[in-house]
């Protein structure tokens, strides 16, 4: 591992113990050997040692690269303290989150003001503080690039959405709706009497291979433009990680119960279905709400990336920023909530089944919540456990269907009775939502500790992607 460039071993030192390089006490927090509290300086005393090793910050693939080198200049636990950290490893875990990437060709981002990134140690030669680098005020010149408030708007930053790009992202969002809506509306002119033919909409055979056919065809388009949707602007995954394969599987299995599973569960627990000739029914109110939620999804997502990024530069520590971001992880979902019960009440009330029970609408609502905050923690470098999630949920619906199937064995009836019990107290769509919220609420409960942490709003590698982070 190359050790730290832009500053030798005792400069590092001595930005650790609190002194410029005259070897004088500088303002750390400090007490002076008279006893006497020290003047104190910037308010974040990290920024100098985010100037002075910029270059190392800027080419690390991850936090614990920088501990390493960090630790390899004899910085320790104690010197980490001096910088309102518990350790080396969550220092060198602000640090990676507050440096932007180096792009392919070796040079970090240029500061938002326009300056270069050619000054020494990785840093602007526009810094606005008075003092030379690694000297007094050298932590109030530190490049405005460096700062996520400053440095947000740039290419490849999290949430992001202007220009033509960002219009071409809320494009590609809204296609989902779109898609699914004219699904819908071709069968359901399919399916219409053979008297409301017009020179407009020509009467087609509705044959059911022809209705299969279109379905058919009408759901694969669906699940390729959530794919496009979900791969650029803010649902895009920056960092890849493992379960990526496996999150489309369970994401099909969640959206399919959510439209076909309430047909199926109350088929299987009236002795049913009666195949081949029994026709699935499918809820179109909740596949049309969940289609056009990607669009809040993505907004309520950028939102709170960009506040995470501006709570990131303006706390002084860790549990200051995490104290921030809890609430805009809670406003975020909430927000996305709201928007998608309202696309669930106004798409069942066009579809003529607004008198549904308050189950059909509290299941679908609830998936919802959930693939937003899996795809939220997928976002910010968490897959493996937005991928738990929705696994748990997937697992929870299947063992529904399967224990109504086993009870009709001899001697296993009991098994079917706590699925019948809570179909018949709150009808089929109880089950989804009960698997839906209990995983969605442990995905929240783990956001808010992973999302609350520095490496969860690092900046995203302006190059090719580099190696997963940790």
């Amino acid at each position: 591992m190359n050790a730290p460039e832009g500053g030798s071993a005792r400069a590092l030192q001595d930005v650790g113990e609190g002194r410029d390089g005259t070897g004088t006490e500088r303002d750390a927090g400090l007490e002076s050997p008279a006893g006497r509290p020290a003047r104190r300086g910037s308010a974040d005393p990290v920024r100098a040692l985010m100037h002075r090793h910029h270059t190392l910050c800027a080419h690390a693939v991850d936090a614990l690269e920088i501990a390493a080198g960090l630790e390899a200049h004899g910085v320790t636990d104690r010197t980490a303290a001096r910088f309102r950290h518990r350790d080396v490893f969550s220092l060198a875990e602000e640090l990676y989150a507050r440096v932007p990437r180096a792009d392919q060709n070796g040079t970090a981002g240029a500061p938002a003001g326009g300056g270069s990134a050619g000054a020494p140690g990785g840093g602007s030669a526009a810094v606005h503080g008075t003092g030379p680098a690694g000297g007094p005020g050298a932590g109030e010149g530190y490049p405005e690039a460096c700062i996520p408030a400053a440095g947000a708007a740039r290419a490849g930053s999290p949430g992001t959405g202007g220009g033509w790009g960002g219009r071409c992202a809320a494009v590609l969002q809204l296609l989902p709706g779109a898609v699914t809506t004219a699904t819908v509306a071709a069968l359901a002119a399919l399916t219409s009497p053979p008297g409301a033919a017009t020179p407009a909409l020509p009467a087609v055979p509705a044959t059911p291979a022809v209705r299969t056919a279109v379905g058919a065809v009408g759901v694969v388009l669906v699940v390729l433009a959530v794919r496009l949707a979900v791969r650029s602007g803010p649902l895009r995954a920056r960092h890849h990680g493992t379960g990526a394969r496996t999150t489309g599987l369970w994401v099909c299995w969640t959206a399919g119960y959510a439209v076909y599973g309430d047909w199926l569960l109350g088929q299987l627990l009236a002795g049913g279905p009666d195949l081949p000739s029994a026709t699935p029914r499918a809820d179109v109110a909740t596949a049309v709400a969940l289609s056009l939620a990607v669009l809040p999804a993505a907004g309520c997502a950028r939102w709170f990336a960009l506040r995470g990024r501006r709570a990131l530069a303006a706390s002084r520590g860790l549990e200051e920023f995490a104290a921030l971001v809890r609430p805009l992880l809670l406003g975020a979902t909430l927000l996305f909530l709201g928007a998608l019960t309202a696309l669930l009440l106004g798409a069942r009330a066009a579809l003529g089944s607004h008198g549904a029970p308050a189950p059909a609408v509290v299941a679908p609502a609830a998936l919802g919540v959930l693939l937003f905050l899996a795809r939220l923690l997928a976002v910010h470098g968490f897959p493996r456990a937005a991928v738990t999630g929705l696994a748990c949920a997937a697992a929870l619906e299947a063992l529904a269907p399967a224990l109504v199937l086993i009870a009709r064995l001899p001697g296993l009836t009991p098994l079917g009775l706590p699925v019948e019990t809570l179909t018949t107290a709150a009808g089929p769509a109880a089950v989804p939502a009960v698997a839906a919220g209990v995983a969605a609420l442990g995905l929240l409960g783990y956001g808010l500790r992973a999302l609350t942490g520095a490496c969860a709003h690092s900046p995203a590698p302006t190059g090719p992607a580099g190696t997963p982070r940790p």
